[in-house]
């Protein structure tokens, strides 16, 4: 189950089964697709079954839910649009884990971090470009949703979402805007291609401008963990 979904929000747990959608029974992780998709974004009751926590037995429930517009990046750096509930299907078995050396890891560290780094750009594109909701951007109220959520699932997702939000802080401090890092390492190469700093006034003005768009950006991500 996705953090911050509408599984998550209706209180669906890991384990549950799904037995029925709106009284119909279904059978397959496929059908449940089907319905949400075809829903186009309408309220669907699902009948569960929750095993019990302790000994054998369990109890049934049912839950209302409302799927929400997700927009899915694309291997090829678009976005796709679709109602989703943020569930995923579980498996019948563990499946088994594999230790790796200290270059696969790195290689694998790399290659997730770059992932994390070009969907942030595209995200940012397509944002800008109004292909994709604006409230795909969130503000500290939905990082720390996100990261109480992350932590309920557990050590790894909540590792893996720090991970995540280290590499996308760390990205956007160096984007060349005054107050950040990117700010700083393009005053040093000004001055490195002109044998000069910039003047107090230009410097001045480019640090109140960097601040107003660093407070305005954190202003629209607020606004967006109110409304969205």
């Amino acid at each position: 189950m996705l953090p911050q979904s509408a599984a998550d929000a209706a209180g669906i747990r890991a384990g549950d089964v799904i037995t029925a959608i709106d009284g119909q029974p279904i059978w397959r992780f496929d059908d449940l697709v089907a319905k949400v998709g075809a829903g186009k974004g309408a309220a669907l009751t699902l009948d569960l079954w929750r095993p019990a926590e302790e000994g054998n037995g369990g109890s049934t429930l049912s839950v209302t839910l409302t799927p929400k517009i997700v927009d899915m990046p694309r291997p090829d750096g678009s976005f796709v649009s679709d109602f989703k509930i943020g569930l995923i299907a579980g498996a019948g078995f563990s499946p088994v884990t594999e230790g790796i050396g200290p270059v696969e890891a790195l290689m694998g560290g790399a290659k997730q971090t770059w992932g994390a780094i070009t969907a942030s750009v595209s995200a940012i594109e397509h944002i800008v470009l109004g292909k994709i909701s604006s409230c795909n951007l969130r503000g500290a109220i939905g990082i720390a949703e996100g990261s109480g959520a992350a932590a309920k699932a557990g050590a790894a997702d909540f590792i893996w979402f720090i991970a995540m939000l280290s590499t996308a802080v760390g990205f956007l401090n160096l984007f060349p805007i005054p107050v950040l890092d990117g700010g700083h390492l393009m005053f040093h190469l000004w001055e490195g291609v002109t044998g000069k700093p910039p003047s107090d006034r230009v410097m001045s003005l480019m640090v109140s401008v960097g601040l107003a768009l660093v407070l305005s950006l954190m202003a629209f991500g607020l606004w967006n963990d109110l409304v969205c």
